[in-house]
């Protein structure tokens, strides 16, 4: 099957507006695919390109040089905006931003009445979309009226109305809770275990890139780093040298590893390491009431 979207060769330069003839490239020379229902998280320090990346995937921004293709469509072909956009949805850091209308429906709605679908067909589509991100029994209510994550689902409810094949969330939970950070995580794997939907996460939490399957390093407007999970944190000491945490459970293996125990070097997840500690200790004879973390 064709990837959904392929960058060949691209980069992407800002303009000097006091020296027209200077610009800064941001992006250089990065060539990737997007295959169809993957989950994918892209890492990378402040200002390593990962947010520009993020807007040349449905022209927002167009390539300096190389190609985006989604879709089979170039993103440079202008007649082709809106075709494009309807395969690519974006969801951005502020769900204030993305927010335009006072009741929850009517915002689900506002995207899909700019193009045109029917009334019936808006209905139903409004209601899906609430559904699958757990908003409906709030769907009367007012958005200023909702907490911060219960916000970011519906703007993410308005992206999936219109029914994209892709949805690129850049920092969505950045500015939320603890609480709220679960419950777009939550969705954001529903979306695409239950629906199929590509997601790409532009991420600053390293708990939430190793709940992917595939990870994105940027570093100075490159990729250097495309791999599963494990493969990117098992390398700690690397992940440190371009300014990036791992996850919490990987870190504290990681230093343990150092003072001498023998534990795996895949790590990700809190119950993984709470297992690992507690077969080590069993090895040792060390008994503990610990169990597993299964729960």
């Amino acid at each position: 099957m064709e990837p959904l979207i392929q960058i060949e060769n691209l980069r992407f330069s800002y303009p000097n507006p006091e020296m027209p003839e200077q610009s800064t490239e941001v992006l250089k020379g990065i060539s990737l695919t997007f295959g169809h229902g993957e989950l994918v998280a892209v890492l990378g320090h402040n200002g390593s390109g990962k947010s520009t990346l993020a807007k040349t995937l449905n022209a927002i921004l167009l390539p300096t040089s190389g190609t985006v293709t989604v879709a089979g469509i170039d993103t440079k072909d202008e007649e082709k905006l809106l075709e494009i956009r309807q395969h690519i949805g974006m969801v951005f850091q502020n769900p204030d931003n993305q927010i335009v209308a006072t009741i929850v429906e009517e915002d689900v709605a506002f995207g899909l009445e700019n193009l045109g679908v029917p009334t019936d067909e808006m209905r139903v589509r409004v209601d899906q979309a609430l559904h699958a991100v757990g908003m409906y029994e709030y769907r009367t209510h007012a958005p200023h009226q909702l907490s911060g994550g219960q916000k970011q689902r519906v703007a993410i409810a308005g992206i999936i109305a219109m029914r994209p094949d892709c949805i690129v969330l850049d920092e969505p939970t950045a500015m939320l809770d603890p609480q709220g950070r679960k419950e777009v995580m939550r969705t954001v794997k529903l979306l695409n275990r239950d629906y199929g939907i590509t997601i790409i996460l532009i991420t600053h939490e390293m708990d939430e890139a190793a709940q992917c399957d595939r990870v994105i390093v940027m570093d100075h407007g490159e990729v250097v780093t495309d791999d599963r999970p494990e493969a990117v944190f098992s390398q700690v000491q690397r992940m440190r040298s371009l300014g990036l945490d791992v996850p919490q459970a990987t870190e504290l293996c990681d230093l343990l590893r150092q003072a001498g125990y023998a534990l795996p070097p895949d790590i990700l997840h809190a119950d993984q390491c709470i297992d690992a500690i507690a077969e080590l200790f069993s090895q040792k004879g060390i008994v503990t009431n610990a169990g597993t973390g299964s729960d």
